[in-house]
């Protein structure tokens, strides 16, 4: 029920800005503390195939301007943003533009998860590119009950992940509802990946599952070159700059462009009390 103009204000704390520049300041600033970036621009579920080509081009340009100027990023993209709702063919092609480009400057892409509707697709993608190229990872989502199966069959891949709660609202029947038991099934995710020597983003800002994970990697004695960790830009800062002054590698989800709205509508659901504290704001006289 906020107004747009009220959740614009809010979104400045969580997007870079809305052009390509704001990105790269933002990724400078964070590579001079020794923190890495993966940028993303925002947007997802693309009508046309021309809004597709259009962010297509966009991921290029962002590859060419890490390269440009020597960031340490690679670089996020949802695949219903390049076409996927559209034709899975469509999206793939656009998909191999991107990562032929993140392979010529010596970069790596991400390929987002999203909802449940596009889960199986988005896996299907991901494993026909992997055939030819090794730049490029997946995420996965530890409230989905899927999750666990779908690792032991993307584990024998090599897969490079990212792991994350997931924020996207869904049945009962395939998602767990209760908070600790996402929890509980990240940290068993988290385990089968490490146990099959697979590269992790640890993506979470919830110092229960920091916690975890550290006392998991101390346990199993896994090397500082099989995992980084990885937060989203504006969040928990103190958290983030402690992984890094531990000397461990933390990653920071740096988005950017004109779809500012969904992004920020979307971390107003995954913490609700905030909405109240800024309408709070606005109608409290100091």
């Amino acid at each position: 029920m906020l107004p747009k103009s009220v959740v614009h204000l809010f979104s400045r704390k969580y997007i870079a800005g809305e052009k390509l520049e704001d990105a790269v300041r933002v990724v400078k600033d964070l590579n001079s503390k020794g923190i890495i970036a993966t940028m993303d621009v925002l947007g997802e579920s693309v009508k046309t195939k021309d809004e597709a080509r259009r962010a297509t081009k966009d991921c290029l340009d962002v590859l060419q301007a890490i390269h440009d100027n020597s960031l340490d990023s690679n670089l996020s993209v949802k695949p219903t943003q390049l076409g996927l709702l559209i034709d899975n063919e469509f999206c793939h092609e656009n998909l191999l533009l991107i990562i032929k480009k993140a392979k010529e400057l010596n970069n790596f892409v991400r390929i987002d998860m999203e909802d449940s509707s596009v889960t199986e697709a988005i896996i299907k993608l991901y494993l026909r590119l992997r055939e030819k190229y090794d730049n490029l990872g997946i995420v996965v989502q530890s409230y989905l009950k899927r999750t666990i199966t779908d690792v032991e069959r993307l584990n024998k891949n090599g897969t490079n992940y990212r792991l994350c709660k997931g924020i996207y609202i869904e049945p009962e029947e395939i998602a767990y509802r209760d908070y600790q038991k996402v929890r509980e099934n990240f940290l068993d995710v988290l385990r089968q990946m490490f146990k099959n020597g697979n590269y992790v983003g640890i993506a979470t800002h919830d110092d229960y599952l920091v916690e975890g994970a550290y006392k998991m990697i101390e346990e199993l004695k896994i090397p500082k070159n099989k995992y980084e960790f990885q937060m989203l830009y504006g969040v928990k800062e103190k958290l983030r700059d402690k992984i890094n002054t531990n000397g461990d590698k933390i990653r920071i989800y740096v988005p950017f462009g004109d779809h500012w709205y969904a992004y920020s509508i979307r971390r107003l659901q995954e913490n609700p009390q905030l909405a109240w504290y800024i309408t709070k704001s606005i109608f409290t006289l100091n």
